[in-house]
């Protein structure tokens, strides 16, 4: 017990550190994706990497292996956590973007992905709270035009559009579940979205002496409460063996915004380094609005064998369409996402053969992304994998590395558009341990 709970708390430290490390020089892109650039950037789902590993699949999934899992995609699960539950983990990315024409760029991303806590309150609920990402921003890209005031395609007289933006909104959620009779199970979060968000656009014309260059500043701060609703509802075949129907729901909701919005005009030195901006022409500072965020509907269907097997999917429609950014529609389409998943244990009693109670896990998704660029709709598809690792448990505590990986592709490479190959990898440290545990003695 000892043993395990030091090598926990090293962990957690060292997951700290690495996150205030990499926040302590914000704005940090912690994504290179050019599809990040629209709306408040990539949207991040809820998900651990034990549900990430099953394709993510999470709306009517509860306890896996009779390990509590926290899920904050659907807060009624938290009603049959009955450990204390802490789950830590750091996330890496790894993307090759393409482009027709273009030269290929690959780029890789590291930070901490989430810290999530549950506490049981009664023998049938429990609360739950923690750290997880929102979205994330992070893009940085040219586009050359040449011919200025010519027209001809040789002219050196070349224009560069740059482009890029970083920065991301996190999500701190407080959540509570609970029990209604044996088969039902509702919950609910109250979270706080905090973060900022810098975009830049810039116009050059390096080969033309005596023009200013241009750009484009805009940013927004934001912070405000967003609120989720989750019920499950099980039907058992026998002691081990239950069919789980689940929903959730992100519901509509308007945070805060303090936007800026900044034209300026600059030029180089002889040397290539940037003077400062000569003048600017638009200057919008601490200008207070609001963010209207879409509602999300989740639908699940899960079948467990409690110890052997888990299979499930899930359904996600996204309301993108009426995201409003600062009173302006964001331009995006309503989202549908696939999810199909499971695991597999092979002997989860077994004594002498470690990787027999190991869990493996397998999903696909396939997603009809919120982005709509140049008249073509950006579609996401993924194969996903992982493994659970259990620890070593006594009577009283149970311990779980788990690890997945989600290989994909998103975007295309027609109509001059950037096709993105990614890999995601997640690691994720589970604790269940029975605290404020009353001892009899005689």
């Amino acid at each position: 017990m000892i043993k395990y709970t030091r090598f926990f708390i090293l962990f957690v430290l060292t997951i700290i550190a690495f996150g205030v490390k990499a926040q302590s020089t914000a704005p940090i892109a912690t994504t290179s994706s050019p599809y990040s650039m629209y709306g408040l950037g990539k949207i991040d789902p809820a998900l651990l990497p034990q549900n990430t590993a099953m394709g993510g699949i999470a709306t009517a999934i509860n306890r896996i292996s009779g390990y509590n899992n926290i899920n904050p995609l659907n807060p009624a699960s938290y009603g049959t956590i009955n450990f204390t539950t802490i789950d830590v983990g750091i996330y890496s990315s790894i993307d090759n973007l393409s482009q027709t024409g273009q030269t290929s760029a690959k780029n890789t991303n590291f930070r901490l992905s989430h810290i999530a806590f549950a506490i049981p309150v009664t023998k049938h609920s429990a609360v739950s709270f923690g750290l997880l990402p929102y979205s994330e921003m992070g893009y940085n890209y040219k586009q050359t035009s040449n011919g200025f005031k010519t027209g001809s395609p040789v002219d050196t007289n070349a224009v560069n559009y740059l482009y890029n933006g970083n920065g991301g909104i996190s999500k701190a959620y407080l959540g509570y579940g609970f029990g209604i009779g044996k088969h039902l199970l509702i919950g609910a979060n109250v979270s706080y979205l905090f973060g900022n968000i810098q975009q830049f656009s810039s116009t050059e014309i390096p080969g033309l002496y005596g023009t200013l260059n241009s750009r484009i500043e805009q940013s927004n701060a934001v912070g405000g409460f967003n609120y989720d609703l989750g019920a499950q509802y099980s039907f058992d075949f026998g002691d081990t063996k239950h069919l789980v129907l689940g929903y959730s729901t992100s519901l509509k909701s308007s945070i805060n915004s303090t936007s800026s919005y900044i034209v300026s005009q600059y030029t180089y030195d002889a040397s290539g380094n940037e003077n400062l901006a000569a003048d600017s022409i638009i200057n919008h500072q601490s200008t207070k609005s609001k963010i209207q965020l879409p509602q999300i509907n989740h639908f699940g269907v899960s079948f467990q064998n409690d110890g052997h097997f888990l299979i499930g999917a899930d359904y996600t429609m996204g309301k993108w369409s009426s995201l409003n950014i600062d009173g302006t529609n964001a331009g995006l389409q309503d989202s549908k996402t696939f999810n199909l998943g499971g695991q597999y244990t092979p002997d989860i009693n077994a004594l002498h053969n470690y990787f027999a109670r190991a869990d493996y896990r397998l999903g696909f998704i396939y997603s009809d992304t919120y982005l709509n660029v140049n008249n073509t709709s950006i579609k996401q598809k993924a194969v996903t994998f992982g493994i659970g690792l259990p620890l070593a448990p006594n009577n009283l505590s149970f311990y779980k590395i788990n690890l997945s990986a989600e290989v994909g592709t998103q975007g295309t490479l027609n109509n001059g558009l950037i096709k993105e190959n990614y890999i995601n990898i997640h690691l994720g440290f589970t604790f269940n341990d029975k605290w404020f545990q009353r001892f009899k003695f005689q």
